[in-house]
């Protein structure tokens, strides 16, 4: 399952533009010095990597320790359908229940240290404004962590936000160079798409719940079953 982080990754990158890709276009980089630049850039996005590795673990250890109660195919069931669901259920039904007015001080914080490094070309500002940039809240970023969750282990959900991080990179390195190269008509059918793949990827997670016998998509020899075995002898 770890294909589907670069992949939806990939896909929710056309949405970043739209979030983050300010902020990519803003980046305080070299702009007569390519190789600096492009040093400057990788640098950015090693921070919004460590943003994502590092909340992957914490979503990990949460799998962790679901599958240790040995729910893990009724986890697999249920994320699946909570990333369906996400991405169904239009966003001013979940504005209007305002989850995110507790984290409002937060993210206000993170927002100034952001204006803050913005007048700094130094490796450590470009890191930091990209470890920032990970924190920030993201829909997409929220249907990535359902797959961490489901790796149900702390080291696969880090990879997994890696992947999903890195899926993302190729297109806001893009938008550091180019700031214009995809115009709103472009974005918005892409944007259409991007529902469509993280409803594919919720099928895959139900698929792997029901252990269907179908290999590599839905195995039946579940981990819950061998664990159940081994302990009885």
């Amino acid at each position: 399952m770890l294909y589907t982080a670069f992949l939806f990754g990939l896909i929710s990158s056309f949405h970043c533009i739209g979030m983050c890709g300010p902020i990519a276009m803003m980046l305080p980089v070299e702009r007569n010095n390519p190789a600096k630049k492009a040093i400057q850039i990788i640098t950015y996005h090693l921070g919004r990597l460590t943003a994502y590795g590092s909340i992957g673990l914490l979503f990990g250890l949460l799998g962790r320790g679901l599958f240790l109660a040995g729910i893990q195919q009724q986890l697999s069931i249920f994320i699946g359908v909570a990333m369906i669901l996400v991405i169904l259920i239009p966003e001013k039904i979940f504005a209007q229940y305002n989850f995110s007015k507790p984290v409002y001080g937060w993210i206000s914080k993170i927002k100034q240290n952001l204006g803050s490094h913005f007048k700094n070309k130094s490796f450590k500002s470009l890191f930091i404004i990209g470890l920032l940039n990970g924190f920030l809240p993201c829909g997409m970023v929220y249907v990535a962590l359902f797959g961490a969750i489901a790796m149900q282990s702390p080291g696969f959900g880090v990879l997994y936000m890696l992947l999903f991080g890195l899926g993302t990179v190729p297109l806001m390195s893009l938008m550091v160079y180019i700031n214009s190269f995809i115009t709103v008509r472009i974005r918005n059918r892409i944007q259409k798409i991007i529902p469509y793949v993280g409803i594919v990827i919720g099928v895959l997670f139900i698929l792997r719940g029901l252990g269907l016998g179908i290999p590599y998509v839905s195995p039946s020899n579940m981990s819950l079953f061998v664990q159940e075995k081994a302990n009885c002898h």
